[in-house]
C-alpha cells in the first residue's frame, strides 16, 4: 500500500508544480523498491519534464518500449559497465525481473561489468566495487606504492633531521 500512497503523493506534488519533490519521492521509491516498473517509468516522465535525456533513458533502461535517444544518452554518461551497473541501482537477481526483457537487460549489464572487473560480480555485491574499476592495473598498484614509501621515507628524513637539530 505504501507504493501506491507515495505514487498518490507524487501525482499530488506534480498537479502542485513541486517537480523536486515529486523526483525525491520517486528516488526513494525506487530504492525501496528496486523490482517495480511503476516509480522507475515515473521517474523518467520526471526527468523528462527537466530535459534531462539520460536520467530518462537511466529509469526506463529496463523497459521494452524505451526510447533509443534516451537509451543511447544514458549509456553514452555511463560508459563505463561498472558505472551502468551502478546507476541502474537494481539489488537481487535477474530472476526478480518483473519482464523477460528487464532479466535480458539486467544479465547483460551484469556480465559486462564481470567482464571489465575480471572477476564475477552480483547485483549485491556490487557495493564491493570501488571506483568505477576503469584505473585498476598493477602498473597503477605499483605507482601508489611507490609514492607511499617515498613519502614514509621523506617523513622519517625530516623527523630525524629535526631530533638530530634538536640535540646540536
Amino acid at each position: 500500500m505504501a507504493l501506491n500512497d507515495t505514487l498518490a503523493r507524487v501525482d499530488a506534488d506534480l498537479a502542485a508544480g513541486r517537480l523536486p519533490v515529486a523526483r525525491q519521492r520517486l528516488r526513494g521509491l525506487v530504492s525501496s523498491c528496486p523490482h517495480e516498473p511503476a516509480p522507475r517509468r515515473r521517474l523518467a516522465e520526471v526527468y523528462r519534464l527537466y530535459g534531462e535525456t539520460a536520467q530518462a533513458g537511466r529509469w526506463m533502461y529496463l523497459e521494452e518500449d524505451r526510447s533509443p535517444e534516451e537509451t543511447a544518452a544514458f549509456e553514452e554518461r555511463y560508459a563505463n559497465a561498472i558505472g551502468l551497473m551502478r546507476a541502474v541501482a537494481w539489488r537481487g537477481t535477474e530472476a526478480d525481473a518483473p519482464t523477460p526483457f528487464a532479466a535480458e537487460q539486467l544479465a547483460a549489464v551484469r556480465e559486462a561489468a564481470s567482464e571489465t572487473l575480471g572477476r564475477p560480480v552480483t547485483w549485491d555485491g556490487l557495493v564491493e566495487v570501488k571506483g568505477d574499476a576503469r584505473e585498476i592495473s598493477p602498473l597503477t598498484d605499483a605507482l601508489t606504492g611507490a609514492g607511499c614509501l617515498l613519502f614514509a621515507i621523506a617523513f622519517l628524513g625530516i623527523w630525524a633531521y629535526g631530533l638530530v637539530s634538536l640535540f646540536d
